[in-house]
């Protein structure tokens, strides 16, 4: 029979977390009630509390206990950061890599999104628009407004893995960025404006333009990449 990998201690506190029915924000049990539950030894348990923090899985507050984590993606993005500097190579995979999962992300959820805001108004992203145009005008880069304007499409989906993976492949890419020397390319505008026509064709559930506006607005960054 094939067996599968170790249960280790880290395991089994997740699976404490499950059974007790904990939700991020509750205090775990103390490090001796889990040594006593567990049967196992107090390094035992501060090892497995330990990887587990860097997982936000739990919040080690000093003074005050162990709590469950909100078990966010920042150190998903904090690999990959490292990852996309480690070894860039001369035609910037990793970067080209994370770009292009971005894409596939905002494609995949065209659909949903359009669906989602088919006759609806939002003056918040198209104030986001307007100022991220305007910035393009004078050349300069628009990253909160262009985290928030995506951030902000996906707020109307309800699912908030899909908004973490958004953002956190957003951070990615944005922290990579000038660390390879990437040109910004010269066309913002291009960028700025094809966040409108996102909008427009959402809320007018035109799932096609959508799509198209998400190939715009990826466009210079795919042309700046080709050119290293």
């Amino acid at each position: 029979m094939e067996t599968g990998r170790k249960v280790t201690t880290s395991d089994r506190i997740k699976d404490l977390i499950l059974s007790d029915g904990l939700r991020p924000g509750d205090l775990l049990p103390t490090e001796g009630e889990l040594c006593s539950r567990l049967g196992v030894s107090r390094s035992n348990v501060r090892e497995a509390i330990r990887k587990l923090s860097t997982l936000d899985i739990v919040d080690v507050r000093h003074g005050h206990g162990t709590y469950v984590g909100e078990m966010t993606l920042d150190a998903l993005v904090e690999a990959l950061v490292f990852r996309g500097v480690l070894s860039p190579g001369d035609d910037l995979d990793a970067l080209r890599d994370v770009v292009e999962v971005r894409k596939a992300l905002d494609h995949g959820m065209s659909e949903q999104i359009v669906d989602a805001m088919a006759g609806s108004s939002n003056p918040d992203l198209s104030a986001l628009v307007d100022e991220m145009v305007s910035m393009a005008a004078e050349g300069r880069t628009f990253p909160q407004q262009d985290r928030a304007f995506h951030t902000g499409l996906l707020a109307h989906l309800g699912n908030s893995l899909v908004g973490q993976l958004v953002a956190a492949f957003w951070d990615v890419h944005t922290a990579v960025l000038p660390k390879l020397n990437v040109a910004v390319a010269s066309d913002l505008e291009q960028t700025a404006k094809a966040h409108g026509l996102m909008l427009e064709a959402a809320e007018s559930g035109d799932a096609a333009a959508f799509r198209d506006a998400i190939t715009a607005h990826y466009e210079p960054i795919m042309r700046a990449l080709e050119k290293k």
